[in-house]
């Protein structure tokens, strides 16, 4: 019988462990994730594509997203090379469409004027332009974008959802097919004379000193091949990752602000008027190469701007956006202290997420809450840095960084933590009553464990713990 009430108090306590970790299990599984596949992205050697793919897979309904990821694979789903697709860029885009409208029957890129599809920008700071949420280029395998706890990127909130209209998302992808290119850094620096353009994709002209950029690889250009050059087309897709969770009070939103370089505005006088000044975003420009006289070493192009933050809170994340012969950007605050400062890493080798001389990925901040913080108003310092010592057309020098209304200053770290996990509460309250149980269990045991015991032993057998 002792061996069977020892039974009995294994059988209870790997049953409440059990439900201890189903409990577990569940709070992990809170985050989901799913994984996308755009529509298929056909290219041959030298070709471009620039798609616009509008009511894209994504998750619904009022939900935080944690994280946002993305590659360019082939049919068998295998990771495809910088080296044979070049990923120039790509960025999903919120927005409302007017229910019973098709608004992509209408255009390939965004309809911006139209009366049945509305933007839903980020925060800022741009008026034209870099109106995404989520993007990255060449770096994307490598970049960090996990949001961590307590935070998350609010979507499908009914209460910002226009009446009569539905929230729907949009993914733009720029990739360039430099197979048997016969230049393949000016292929993606979009050089102009490569491509044979004098005319953008509207048939307007191109200004006589725009040598390359994006108004020169649009979709289906074609890039110098050398001579003789064949290879067959194939298909491609964007595969997109995301991670999510269901919307709930305690997680503190954020908001998405994306400061370029090339901005050019002027604050008119130093009055809270000066904040809604038009900001001029010009997303590329051209690095010139220097004199041949100097070391190769020092040439480096540096490019600063100041820019006033409209509404200000804590950094949670921030990162750059730069191209080949990028070498580094940051941002400051108003007092010359470093908010964010993001390098590139460049691959060495051939393989996917590792190709030599392109850029696979961008450091990343993650400051501690509450530690990095800018003042409504303040004005900061963007500086991207970029090596000269040859000439670089179409780069760019983006950063953008998610910020949060800072968290109660009364709550101790350990009460954020209590409510921002809400999971967190119940798992605790799982856990005591695992113990709890437990401790009932093995008590009945020993009760009767003593029971079965004679007189003897039990009035002189010593109790061991």
């Amino acid at each position: 019988m002792l061996g069977g009430a020892q039974s009995c108090l294994t059988l209870i306590v790997t049953f409440l462990l059990a439900l201890c970790f189903k409990s577990l299990e569940a709070r992990e599984n809170g985050v989901r994730t799913k994984v996308f596949l755009s529509p298929k992205i056909v290219l041959g050697a030298g070709s471009v594509a620039n798609k616009w793919f509008y009511d894209i897979d994504f998750p619904r309904g009022h939900v935080a997203i944690k994280d946002f990821s993305a590659e360019v694979v082939d049919d068998a789903g295998n990771s495809v090379p910088l080296h044979e697709t070049y990923l120039h860029h790509w960025v999903a885009v919120r927005y409302y469409e007017r229910k019973g409208t098709d608004v992509s029957k209408h255009s390939q890129s965004p309809g911006l004027h139209q009366a049945n599809f509305l933007v839903a920008r980020n925060a800022g700071i741009c008026n034209h332009g870099l109106i995404q949420y989520f993007g990255l280029g060449s770096e994307t395998r490598k970049t960090a974008t996990y949001i961590p706890d307590p935070y998350g990127i609010e979507i499908g909130n009914p209460a910002e959802i226009p009446d009569g209209y539905e929230e729907k998302w949009l993914l733009n992808v720029h990739a360039i097919d430099t197979r048997g290119a016969a230049q393949r850094l000016g292929c993606t620096e979009c050089r102009c004379d490569l491509y044979n353009v004098t005319v953008d994709e509207y048939n307007q002209p191109l200004k006589p000193d725009y040598i390359g950029g994006l108004y020169c690889c649009y979709d289906k250009t074609q890039c110098l091949l050398k001579q003789g050059f064949e290879s067959p087309r194939r298909n491609l897709y964007m595969r997109y990752t995301v991670k999510w969770v269901d919307w709930r009070n305690s997680i503190s939103p954020l908001k998405i602000y994306i400061f370029d370089v090339t901005d050019t505005w002027e604050k008119s006088d130093k009055s809270k008027k000066a904040l809604s000044t038009n900001h001029h975003c010009h997303i590329e420009y051209t690095v010139e190469a220097c004199a041949t006289d100097m070391n190769k070493e020092a040439c480096v192009d540096y490019r600063r701007i100041s820019v006033v933050m409209p509404t200000g809170g804590d950094v949670i994340y921030g990162v750059a956006h730069q191209h080949t012969g990028g070498i580094g950007s940051a941002l400051y605050g108003e007092d010359g202290r470093v908010i964010c400062s993001s390098t590139p890493t460049y691959g060495e080798g051939k393989e996917a997420g590792n190709e030599a001389g392109y850029i696979v990925g961008m450091s990343t901040c993650y400051p501690k809450p509450g530690s990095v913080r800018i003042a409504d108003g303040e004005t900061l310092y963007l500086v991207s840095n970029y090596s000269s010592a040859q000439r670089h057309t179409g780069v760019m020098g983006l950063f953008y960084i998610l910020v949060a209304e800072p968290l109660p200053n009364t709550k101790s770290s350990m009460q954020a933590a209590v409510e921002i996990h809400g999971e967190t509460e119940k798992s605790t309250f799982v856990w005591v009553g695992v113990l709890f149980g437990v401790g009932i269990a093995m008590a009945i045991v020993f009760v009767g464990y003593r029971k079965l015991r004679s007189p003897r032993e039990d009035e002189y057998a010593p109790i061991v713990i």
